[in-house]
């Protein structure tokens, strides 16, 4: 009889479930996907009791389709997407509304008001590390509490929760019998002191929000509850190895020592680095953070996430119908002509890390007469590139550490113009995951050291798909980074 893992990543657009061997190798995956609702203000909610449902379903259906017995699954190990916040009523585990997604800013009215009240922008940054903003799930739990009623009946009562998709799922999955959510979580709620390693009273109070309702912090690592699947299985397994995804990524690509760092390229790209255990506050527009907590040992982090990855090919596809699949950019910019040094800068909803211009739009500069369709498409893919450099190099600065390789995972990854070129202006060596699955396989490995199934090194037993060596000449390369940083300083200055 095998000993089986499952590994559940809650994501942006659907649950998948990953059944992981008792040699850490990845055997089956089922997913289903979850409706996104966005209203006419452009407000993003998930319904949570769908996700509930899913995350059992797609549990069943990992083990089911693959005929193994229920009884060889040994524990199971949750990622999930960040900032999404829940509120439920903890006598019934009944959500009072919609769950307020990343993506959705509906919550900037909370921010402008706070940011006015002298110093409390600079206390919530060097408490948390993380800068004022609707994107984080403190002020979508103070808009929950000033518009919706049941919330705050439920506070005056004692029996308001309040968490992020992990703390949701833990209390679905254990009938209510645990409140909890894992320290990489935490540190992305904006109420969290990542000094400290504890609820902040002080951005609590900023936010109106008592810490009573917000979830026990746990070792990511540690059991966070017991859980049968709702009967599924035929005695309850242990939880462990609960992370936010782009922290599983992390751990799932084998990056456990500072200066390592990975990519995770999709619609956008989360660039992570690893900086040990001593907390580093960045001043060149990144983002601090815990990367995860095991053993009673902290790992801190820092993060810059580009807005357009992966988005920028469909993009391509969609609106300017230049291509008909993401596939088809490797050809052309291959094709493209080699002296073309067209610049695009993919503002289109402004400018992230490490620039912060929420006003900066998309522009394109250094066209002639010859530009054509493959010298664009070309600008399009290394604009990804370029981004994922200016938050590197943001790194580098602020860690102290030169970057020794950049480990990638995501579809983009699949493009080897792309891999080539952001090797070439990294100067390092990019390497291609095995597979795209790294976050759900982050956090299945995480539970599986737990459980003594897997050895702490588990992550490099895993042989990349691929990897890429710089070979761009060094006086071409700067060149390149110049324009781009014209580039960017232009679209900044048009935007005034």
């Amino acid at each position: 009889m095998g000993r089986y893992i499952i590994g559940i990543d809650q994501s942006t657009q659907g649950t998948k479930a990953l059944l992981v061997d008792e040699a850490g190798r990845l055997v089956h995956r089922a997913d289903r996907s979850h409706e996104q609702k966005v209203n006419e203000d452009g407000w993003v909610s998930h319904d949570p009791a769908e996700i509930a449902k899913n995350v059992l379903a797609v549990a069943r259906a990992v083990v089911d389709e693959q005929g193994i017995d229920p009884a060889e699954v040994a524990g199971i190990g949750i990622s999930n997407q960040r900032e999404t916040t829940v509120a439920w009523d903890a006598r019934t585990g009944e959500p009072i509304c919609d769950a307020i997604v990343w993506q959705c800013a509906r919550a900037q009215e909370v921010c402008d008001r706070i940011a006015q009240r002298e110093g409390a922008a600079d206390i919530i940054c060097e408490r948390t590390g993380l800068a004022l903003s609707p994107y984080y799930p403190a002020a979508k739990m103070t808009w929950i509490l000033e518009n919706v009623p049941a919330a705050r009946e439920l506070a005056r009562e004692g029996a308001l929760h309040l968490g992020t998709i992990d703390a949701w799922v833990v209390w679905t999955l254990t009938h209510g019998a645990e409140f909890r959510c894992d320290y990489s979580n935490a540190s992305r709620t904006q109420l969290f002191d990542i000094e400290k390693l504890k609820w902040s009273t002080r951005c609590c109070r900023l936010f109106g929000i008592d810490p009573a309702w917000l979830p026990e912090v746990t070792d990511s690592d540690a059991c966070f509850g017991m859980t049968d699947l709702d009967g599924f299985l035929p005695a309850p397994v242990p939880i462990h190895g609960v992370m936010g995804d782009s922290h599983a990524a992390l751990f799932g690509q084998g990056c456990y020592t500072s200066g390592q760092a990975k990519a995770t390229m999709g619609t956008g790209s989360s660039v992570m680095m690893n900086v040990g255990g001593e907390l580093t506050r960045s001043t060149a527009g990144l983002s601090s953070s815990l990367g995860w907590r095991r053993h009673g040992e902290t790992v801190y982090v820092l993060e810059g996430n580009i807005n357009y990855a992966g988005a920028v090919k469909t993009w391509l596809r969609d609106d300017m119908e230049m291509i008909e699949g993401p596939a088809e950019t490797t050809d052309l910019c291959f094709a493209a002509n080699p002296a073309s040094r067209v610049y695009l800068v993919p503002a289109f909803t402004g400018l992230g890390a490490p620039h912060w211009h929420a006003e900066t739009r998309g522009a394109v500069f250094g066209m002639t007469r010859t530009t054509g369709r493959a010298e664009f498409v070309r600008a399009t893919v290394e604009s990804i590139a370029f981004q994922i450099f200016d938050v590197v190099d943001a790194m580098q600065r602020d860690s102290g550490v030169g970057l020794a390789e950049l480990r990638v995972d995501g579809g983009p990854t699949r493009d080897a113009y792309l891999m080539q070129f952001v090797a070439d202006m990294l100067r390092v060596p990019i390497v291609a995951a095995g597979n795209d699955e790294m976050s759900g396989l982050g956090a299945a490995w995480c539970a599986g050291i737990a459980l003594g199934l897997y050895p702490e090194d588990v992550a490099h037993s895993v042989v990349p798909r691929a990897s890429w060596d710089a070979k761009m000449h060094e006086n071409d390369r700067i060149a390149r980074i110049k324009g781009w940083r014209r580039a960017v300083k232009a679209a900044i200055a048009f935007a005034g």
